[in-house]
């Protein structure tokens, strides 16, 4: 995958999931980072499950719910 559609995906995905969580986004780097992050682990998670996406909206919606894992977990150290 190229860097730049790596880039879109996780900041998209950065952003949806803060407007899950927590109502509003990150930022631009901060989305693009919890999107990124978010990929790893939404595909991590994916793959234990079986599961597989191989399209550009397959992406979003694995990095999307890799990121709301992510904050999830964040908001559980801080408490």
């Amino acid at each position: 995958m190229s860097l730049i559609a790596f880039l879109i995906i996780g900041c998209v995905a950065g952003w949806l999931a803060g407007q899950l969580t927590k109502g509003s986004g990150f930022g631009l780097i901060g989305n693009i980072a919890i999107g990124v992050v978010g990929s790893f682990i939404g595909g991590f998670t994916f793959r234990l499950l079986g599961l597989h996406s191989g399209s550009f909206i397959g992406s979003i919606v694995t990095a999307t719910v890799g990121a709301v894992i992510l904050l999830y977990i964040v908001r559980l150290a801080k408490s």
